[in-house]
């Protein structure tokens, strides 16, 4: 980030243009910050340093790539959310953090009341009915209309990330309603 403010704006312009030579100089720049904030992540498995500094530099390139210098913002603090953001999801889902995923009867839209149990799959259905806003719309679109997370994410205008974290949210809360928190 050792970049003059004047040189920066001018690789801006230029990565705008579709130079790639000024955004390979951009991510060179910014590839600090990456390793700056690696190193205030507390992790207790050290092989996973690399993978978040991997993580970490997928993330700015996309920072890069995605950032609209003319709405007057500082990259640094863009690239600071996007970066801290990714690291932190890619250690949920290796942590086994991520969603527990859904039985396939619950999704089912060909059911006999003998083969999917009746009783709990009219459970998992008001369970799923109960969910409010966003929430509802992510497990609808993701689980009734077959949509996948990167389509709801552009179609909704959210963050992947932001998605899953619905998702999660979702069925956690979905699990709690039908007593499986421990299951």
């Amino acid at each position: 980030m050792s970049l003059d403010p004047e040189r920066e704006r001018e690789l801006w312009r230029l990565c705008s243009q579709g130079d790639i030579d000024a955004r390979e100089e951009l991510i060179v720049s910014y590839r600090p910050l990456v390793f700056w904030i690696a190193g205030k992540i507390h992790i207790t498995d050290p092989e996973l340093r690399q993978d978040i500094i991997q993580e970490g530099m997928l993330a700015l390139i996309r920072a890069v790539d995605k950032f609209e210098p003319e709405r007057e913002f500082k990259f640094s603090t863009y690239a600071y959310h996007k970066i801290h953001g990714q690291i932190i999801n890619m250690l949920e889902r290796s942590e086994k953090k991520a969603p527990v995923p859904v039985p396939d009867e619950w999704i089912c839209n060909d059911y006999d009341d003998e083969d999917y149990g009746g009783d709990e799959w009219l459970d998992a259905s008001a369970a799923i009915a109960r969910l409010e806003g966003r929430e509802a719309e992510v497990v609808s679109a993701l689980f009734f209309e077959g949509k996948k997370p990167k389509d709801i994410a552009e179609e909704k205008k959210l963050d992947i990330s932001h998605v899953y974290r619905l998702r999660r949210t979702a069925i956690a809360r979905i699990r709690g309603w039908l007593g499986l928190e421990g299951v």
